[in-house]
């Protein structure tokens, strides 16, 4: 693929670093139409399908493009012969769990390693692994213009779900009392690691099988998921990363100024500021930049890989404090880019510090924010990932 045109299409819906992503393929020269639908299912959708068909019918596009990976578009796309390019904001991935991720002309790249690696694993011809990423300067020129900055001064600040409506909650009176007592028992020992995911291997078969009775496990024909998968990251886990959130907030209100940016309930944080919700683009920077430690808690799901956040918090030149993520040391280092912390413990106890000294906590913000807008741009990402595309296409 030499990019003859530079014209590619892209299916746009709620992900945050859409607008990214699309200027960016602006500014590195490619014309770029949207197609928008909801999708009830990502796996088959025969209207959306006949409408992406006609579309690739009238214009000779290098590629369709989406953020995360949807079984219908790789499917209309394979009939038409045309790549189709995704790049994961998400992890794990429900909707690769489908017959499509082995279509001739998927080229999937996955943030979390710990994903890529299981694909590749699997079979998945063309998958590469390439981490997210920020734009500095859209940043900077939002907080350039800003005469509001007073307003969103912090602290501590957290930006995020609380997961308080989580399937698990719902489901729990259903269970008998012997899968309530092991469940809490893995959401316990999630809770006390940090970097990885024990639940799914906590999910043994045995346990599988006497939840299976109460648990439904709906799925498409061609999807091979299952209920391990589906339990351990859309119940279980996000179960665990409520409690481990609920938890390390009220940890460090016993001392601190607390506050949470989020559309949840927060009415059991006793002490934690609850300050409402932030729009992604016009006002979460502020929060990241003026608050004197912002805190990223990675949800179990995402096993290896740096959410979205991280590159946020650094990217508005944000100090920031997070739990242990296996990648974080491929990009960073510790204690002089961004801090790092084991358990509520130690994120209190580091907290405390950072809060009484405040040029070390500015050099470490300097140093995270220098180093994402030297080396992990959108258009460094995006021109890696047209790089490899030309040599494989």
């Amino acid at each position: 693929m030499k990019f003859q045109y530079r014209q590619i299409l892209i299916y746009k819906w709620k992900a945050y670093n859409y607008l990214d992503v699309y200027q960016t393929f602006l500014s590195m020269g490619f014309q770029a139409d949207v197609i928008e639908q909801h999708l009830p299912s990502y796996d088959e959708d025969e209207e959306f399908s006949a409408r992406l068909s006609n579309l690739l019918k009238e214009k000779n596009y290098d590629f369709v493009f989406t953020i995360n990976y949807f079984g219908v578009i790789s499917d209309t796309c394979e009939q038409a012969g045309i790549p189709y390019v995704s790049w994961s904001c998400d992890s794990p991935l429900i909707s690769m769990y489908h017959e499509s991720v082995y279509n001739n002309c998927n080229y999937i790249f996955l943030f979390d390693r710990s994903s890529y690696l299981f694909f590749k694993a699997m079979g998945a011809a063309h998958i590469w692994h390439l981490p997210l990423a920020v734009d500095t300067g859209r940043i900077g020129h939002i907080l350039s213009q800003a005469d509001d900055l007073k307003l969103y001064q912090n602290d501590i600040s957290f930006v995020g779900s609380l997961y308080e409506r989580n399937t698990y909650d719902r489901i729990l009176p259903t269970l008998p009392q012997y899968l309530r007592g092991y469940f809490d028992c893995v959401i316990e020992a999630q809770m006390n690691v940090s970097g990885g995911s024990l639940i799914e291997t906590l999910l043994t078969d045995d346990i599988c099988q006497e939840l299976s009775q109460y648990y439904h496990l709906e799925k498409t024909k061609r999807s091979f998921s299952d209920l391990r998968l589906i339990f351990s990251t859309t119940v279980l886990g996000l179960k665990a990363a409520k409690e481990q959130r609920r938890i390390s907030l009220l940890e460090l209100a016993k001392k601190h100024q607390v506050s949470i940016y989020t559309n949840s309930n927060t009415q059991d944080l006793l002490r934690v500021d609850y300050r409402g919700s932030v729009d992604y683009w016009t006002q979460m920077p502020k929060v990241f930049h003026e608050s004197r430690i912002n805190l990223n808690m990675t949800i179990p799901n995402i096993k290896t890989g740096i959410p979205l956040r991280v590159w946020d918090v650094l990217g508005a030149g944000g100090f920031l404090m997070t739990n242990y993520q296996p990648e974080l040391e491929l990009y960073f280092e510790p204690d002089r880019d961004l801090v790092i912390f084991e358990n509520k413990q130690e994120l209190a106890k580091k907290a405390s510090y950072y809060l009484d000294h405040d040029k070390e906590r500015r050099e470490i913000a300097e140093n995270g924010w220098q180093k994402v807008k030297q080396f992990h741009s959108y258009e460094q990402r995006m021109t890696e990932m047209m790089t490899l595309l030309e040599e494989e296409c």
